[in-house]
């Protein structure tokens, strides 16, 4: 059941900003910074056409690395 909920796609800078906790002071996304580590690849995710799409678990290996 958890990798189920891992590998389900998160489609969009916002919903991946959430799941990285890419977060401004006032508990809301930080769009700016999410497009930022997604542009310089910090965190891994692919971009079809204009919309980036990743999973939980491709998010958390960028802070844990492979277990």
């Amino acid at each position: 059941m958890l990798d189920e909920k891992l590998d389900q796609p998160l489609y969009g800078a916002e919903a991946i900003g959430r799941a990285a906790h890419l977060l401004n002071e006032d508990g809301e996304v930080d769009t700016r910074k999410t497009y930022y580590v997604l542009e310089k690849g910090y965190l891994d995710a692919d971009k079809f056409g204009r919309q980036w799409v990743s999973t939980l678990r491709r998010i958390r290996r960028a802070y844990v690395g492979d277990m």
